[in-house]
């Protein structure tokens, strides 16, 4: 379990809730996949509290199957999805401003905002 002077600038910033822990823990473990289990259980939340949105981000295309292993299916990051990639800019965004590499003026948009 990570301390609070642990915790990732994400984290700082948004508080951590389940939604929040799991994201924080895919973004550091994006280039793997994970069963549901090995997921709650390295972000730090419970198996029900996975549950209870897992479904919205498998719908959403925020996490993707990957394959099954035994009678597990295995998920991870979709890093094909725009929303997943504008996500990590941000998160990586903060971790450098935490850090102090980035600065906050002159901080290019990731994406144009729409305006009706």
């Amino acid at each position: 379990m990570k301390k609070d002077k642990d915790k990732s600038a994400f984290l700082e910033y948004f508080g951590d809730t389940p939604k929040l822990k799991f994201l924080d823990f895919l973004i550091g473990n994006h280039f793997f996949d994970f069963n549901m289990t090995d997921m709650a259980r390295e972000a730090n939340i419970s198996y029900n509290s996975l549950k209870s949105f897992f479904g919205e981000f498998l719908k959403k295309g925020i996490i993707v199957k990957t394959r099954k292993v035994g009678k597990s299916d295995m998920y991870k990051l979709n890093m094909d999805n725009a929303t997943v990639q504008n996500f990590l800019r941000f998160a990586w965004f903060l971790t450098k401003q935490d850090v102090g590499i980035e600065n906050q003026k002159n901080v290019p948009l990731v994406q144009d905002p729409v305006l009706h």
